[in-house]
C-alpha cells in the first residue's frame, strides 16, 4: 500500500493521466474520422454507386471501407500535416501539454470542416441548440459536427443521384426491350447487370468516381 502512494502524489501522478488520455483519444479516434473528415462523403457515394449498378454485395463492404480510408487520407493530408506540424512534432518534443496539443490540432481540423460546411446547417443548429449566434469561425464543436455530417451527407446524396440517372436509363431500356421481344419471363436485372458492368468498365468508372470525390472537397 504504502509504495502504490508515491504514484499517486507529487511529480508522478501525471503519469496515469497522460494513459488516461492516450486511452481516451484512441476510444474516441474512430468517430473523429467518421464524423470530422472526408470519410462520410466518401464512403456514401462509395454505396450509392454499388446500389446503382445492382451487385448488391460486391465489392464487400471490406473492400468500399478501405478504399474510403484511403480516400479519406488523401483529402485529409494537408490538414494531417498542419496538425502534426502545430500540435504532434510539439507535443513530442515536450514543449506543449496534452491539453495545448489538441486545442492546437483542432484548429486545422475546424479549417477544414468549416470549408465544407453550410451556414444554413450552423445557422439550424445553433437555433436547436439554442445558442447566440456567432461567426462561422468561432462555431463551436456541438454546432459545427453535425452541421458538416448534415452538409456531407447531402453533397454525398447529390453526386450519388447524377451516378444514378446512367444505370436507371440502362435499366428502363432493357426492360422495354425485353418487354418489346415478349420475354416476360426473364427478369431485367439478369440482363441489365452485365450491360451496366461492362459500361463502368469501358468508361473506367471507378478511377473517374474517385477522382470526381477527390475534387469534390474545396
Amino acid at each position: 500500500m504504502n509504495s502504490a502512494l508515491p504514484l499517486l502524489a507529487g511529480p508522478h501522478a501525471t503519469v496515469p493521466l497522460d494513459v488516461l488520455l492516450s486511452l481516451a483519444f484512441f476510444a474516441v479516434f474512430p468517430l473523429v474520422l467518421v464524423m470530422c473528415t472526408s470519410f462520410v462523403r466518401i464512403v456514401v457515394v462509395l454505396s450509392l454507386v454499388r446500389s446503382a449498378i445492382g451487385a448488391s454485395a460486391l465489392p464487400p463492404n471490406t473492400v468500399l471501407t478501405g478504399l474510403a480510408l484511403v480516400l479519406t487520407m488523401l483529402v485529409m493530408a494537408p490538414t494531417m500535416q498542419s496538425i502534426q506540424r502545430v500540435a504532434l512534432a510539439p507535443l513530442r518534443a515536450g514543449s506543449i501539454t496534452q491539453g495545448v496539443a489538441i486545442e492546437r490540432a483542432v484548429v486545422p481540423l475546424r479549417a477544414f470542416m468549416l470549408r465544407q460546411t453550410h451556414l444554413d446547417d450552423i445557422a439550424l443548429f445553433t437555433r436547436a441548440a439554442r445558442l447566440p449566434r456567432v461567426a462561422p469561425t468561432l462555431t463551436p464543436l456541438q454546432i459545427l459536427v453535425p452541421a458538416f455530417v448534415v452538409g456531407e451527407l447531402r453533397s454525398a446524396f447529390a453526386i450519388g443521384f447524377a451516378l444514378y440517372l446512367p444505370f436507371v436509363a440502362i435499366d428502363l431500356a432493357v426492360a422495354a426491350t425485353l418487354m418489346g421481344l415478349g420475354m416476360m419471363m426473364l427478369s431485367p436485372p439478369v440482363v441489365s447487370l452485365p450491360i451496366k458492368l461492362l459500361l463502368f468498365v469501358m468508361v473506367d468508372g471507378w478511377a473517374l468516381l474517385c477522382g470526381g470525390v477527390l475534387t469534390s472537397f474545396r
